[in-house]
C-alpha cells in the first residue's frame, strides 16, 4: 500500500492503511476508492479548511468495517466503522476529543445512516465520499455493485419505469433515479457543491444516452 498517495499525511496513512479495506473482494470500496475520497477531501479542505489529520484518519477508516449493500445491517456500517476506528486511534495515542471528532465524521459520512454532519471535518468527508458516487466514477461503481448483487442492467419491458415501481435491487439503471441523481442536492460545503454540480451533469448525460440507446 502506497502511503505517499495520502500526502501530506503519509505517516498516518502508513499506520492506518492496514485497517482501511477489510473486504479485498469489494472493488467499489477498495484502496482505489479510499485514495479517490482522500483526493476529494484534500481538495475541499484546501478551500474550506478543517483539521487535516482528522480528515485523513476519517477518510482512511471510513470503510474499515465491510457490510454488503444488500445486507439488512447496511445502515449501521458507518457506526460499526467508527467504533473500530476508535480502537485504532487509541492505539496511536490520539486524544479523546480528537478521536470523537474523527469518529463522528466516519459515522456521518454514510448516506444510509442518515446522521447529520455537525463538524466541518464531517461535512468534508461526507462530500468527498459522495463525490465518488456521482460522475463517471459513480456510473462505474453503480454497475460494478449491481453485478456483485446479481442485478440486471435494466428492465427490457419498461426501462424508463413508466408503468412500474423503481427497483434498483434488480435493475442497475433504476439506481440513478432512486439515489445517484438525488445526491447533488445535499452537499455540505460550497466547494463540494461546486464539484458535485459538474459530476451531476455527467450522470444525467450518461443516463440519457444509455436510455436512448436501449430504446433505439
Amino acid at each position: 500500500m502506497n502511503s505517499a498517495l495520502f500526502a501530506p499525511n503519509e505517516s498516518l496513512a502508513t499506520a492506518l492503511l492496514p485497517f482501511a479495506t477489510p473486504n479485498e473482494s469489494d472493488g467499489a470500496h477498495d484502496i482505489a476508492h479510499i485514495t479517490r475520497v482522500w483526493r476529494n477531501a484534500y481538495a475541499i479542505a484546501t478551500i474550506e479548511g478543517g483539521t487535516l489529520d482528522i480528515i485523513a484518519a476519517a477518510t482512511l477508516l471510513h470503510d474499515c468495517v465491510s457490510v454488503e449493500k444488500d445486507s439488512p445491517h447496511r445502515a449501521s456500517a458507518s457506526t460499526q466503522a467508527a467504533k473500530q476506528a476508535q480502537i485504532h486511534l487509541k492505539d496511536l495515542g490520539w486524544h479523546t476529543d480528537k478521536i470523537a471528532r474523527t469518529c463522528h465524521a466516519i459515522e456521518a459520512h454514510s448516506f444510509s445512516a442518515n446522521i447529520p454532519p455537525e463538524t466541518l471535518e464531517a461535512k468534508i468527508l461526507q462530500d468527498a465520499d459522495r463525490l465518488d458516487a456521482i460522475g463517471l466514477i459513480g456510473v462505474a461503481r453503480c454497475f460494478y455493485v449491481a453485478g456483485r448483487m446479481g442485478s440486471a442492467l435494466y428492465d427490457p419491458n419498461d426501462p424508463h419505469a413508466q408503468n412500474r415501481i423503481l427497483d434498483d435491487r434488480n435493475f442497475a439503471i433504476d439506481h440513478f433515479e432512486t439515489k445517484l441523481l438525488t445526491l447533488a442536492e445535499g452537499f455540505q460545503t460550497n466547494e463540494g457543491q461546486r464539484l458535485a454540480t459538474a459530476r451531476h451533469e455527467e450522470l444525467l448525460g450518461f443516463r440519457d444516452a444509455f436510455l436512448a440507446q436501449i430504446s433505439a
